[in-house]
């Protein structure tokens, strides 16, 4: 997924790409991809958009995987606290990494009106947010970066409305 931005692309070969990075650091680090975890990455990889915990929970119950949100959730702790994905704070949803195993601070284009949402390289410390850190001393360590607005798409679409 990295550099596609909103135009389109090889879903299968994006999808592929992102599963068997997951899986290579699950075998360097000795963690488990569990069936339901890899799942969990499938559904947002497919997505291509934010999803909430209980739109994830509702695809795994019909596939018989689970129906309790404890079973959503522990996958999604899994798949953001080993950088597979990332939680979207603005809509409470989660989108699976476009840079998996690469150590990053994205922001997040999120389109209002269809919901993509894209992941861009971008670094913290650079920019105004680091000038201004760095004038008052503070070092930053974690910043999240959202910003909601149009796609392509929509905008030609005009869906501006």
């Amino acid at each position: 997924m990295s550099g596609i931005g909103f135009h389109h692309h090889d879903h299968a070969v994006c999808v592929a790409g992102a599963l068997q990075a997951a899986e290579d650091y699950c075998a360097r680090n000795k963690l488990q991809l569990t069936k339901v975890r890899r799942r969990v990455l499938e559904i947002l990889l497919a997505a291509h958009r934010a999803m909430g915990a209980y739109d994830i929970l509702a695809q795994l119950a019909r596939e018989g995987l689970g129906s309790q949100p404890p079973v959503a959730y522990r996958a999604l702790d899994f798949l953001v606290s080993n950088g597979f994905a990332h939680k979207i704070e603005t809509l409470n949803a989660y989108v699976a990494c476009s840079l998996p195993g690469a150590a990053h601070s994205p922001a997040f284009m999120i389109c209002r009106v269809c919901g993509a949402v894209v992941e861009a390289p971008t670094s913290p410390q650079a920019g105004r947010l680091g000038e201004a850190a760095r004038d008052l001393g503070f070092a930053i360590e974690t910043a999240v970066m959202e910003a909601e607005g149009l796609c392509p798409t929509c905008r030609d679409h005009g869906a501006a409305e």
